[in-house]
């Protein structure tokens, strides 16, 4: 039974509050991080869609830049080199601005893609019925396409919550950083700590994941 001590030690109720304290920093920077991505996302994807001179092409050129670079390299710009120029921000701060960088980005294309699924044919029919480019793309295409792209955009948003954790280099006060906190102090129990941390982020990330199946199979 000496297997259980560890577990035991880690799981008492200081602990688990400690590790309930990071995990609603956690949830408080994805939410966070969520909403702003989304619009600033729909804004960019939008837009590429709608292939306005010099902004879609130049927008094109900043979403290809920040997919392909890593995220953690962003969350170190966002804390580490933005204060170089003047502009600091604190913990969490650079890590939502990091994050919502990011996944505005993905979220952007996945945006864009969505719009671009809708066949031309019924563009084509609305604008011949009377309606100008904004009605269609409001009443027409928006609607159909903002149902093909709730299953991958909440895919993203699960990507986002677990890209959380990569703040941890910056010492956000998440859950991971938490966690860390607990086994540093007890030495020999990392493998209680991880566990109670992986479940965490498991239990949120599959009930998102369910989510995104059940939208999934009514578009089917």
């Amino acid at each position: 039974m000496d297997f259980l001590v560890p577990f035991i030690e880690v799981y008492k109720l200081d602990n688990f509050k400690f590790l309930l304290e990071g995990f609603g920093v956690t949830l408080k920077v994805a939410a966070i991080s969520i909403v702003l991505s989304f619009m600033i996302g729909g804004l960019i994807g939008t837009l590429r869609y709608a292939r306005i001179p010099v902004v879609s092409p130049l927008l094109a050129v900043l979403v290809e830049t920040i997919r392909n670079l890593p995220l953690l390299l962003i969350i170190f710009f966002a804390y580490f080199a933005l204060p170089e120029i003047g502009i600091e921000m604190e913990i969490t701060t650079a890590a939502i601005a990091a994050l919502t960088v990011f996944e505005s980005a993905m979220l952007s294309e996945i945006i864009r893609s969505g719009l671009n699924s809708i066949e031309k044919g019924q563009i084509e029919s609305a604008r011949a019925s009377g309606l100008n480019y904004i009605q269609t793309l409001r009443y027409i295409i928006l609607p159909q396409a903002l149902r093909r792209m709730v299953p991958p955009i909440v895919s993203q948003f699960i990507s986002l919550l677990k890209d959380t954790s990569l703040a941890v280099v910056i010492a956000l006060p998440d859950l991971l950083h938490n966690g860390q906190i607990i086994y540093a102090q007890k030495g020999s129990y990392v493998i209680p700590v991880f566990v109670i941390v992986a479940f965490m982020y498991f239990i949120v990330n599959y009930a998102l994941s369910l989510v995104a199946r059940r939208l999934e199979i009514k578009q089917t």
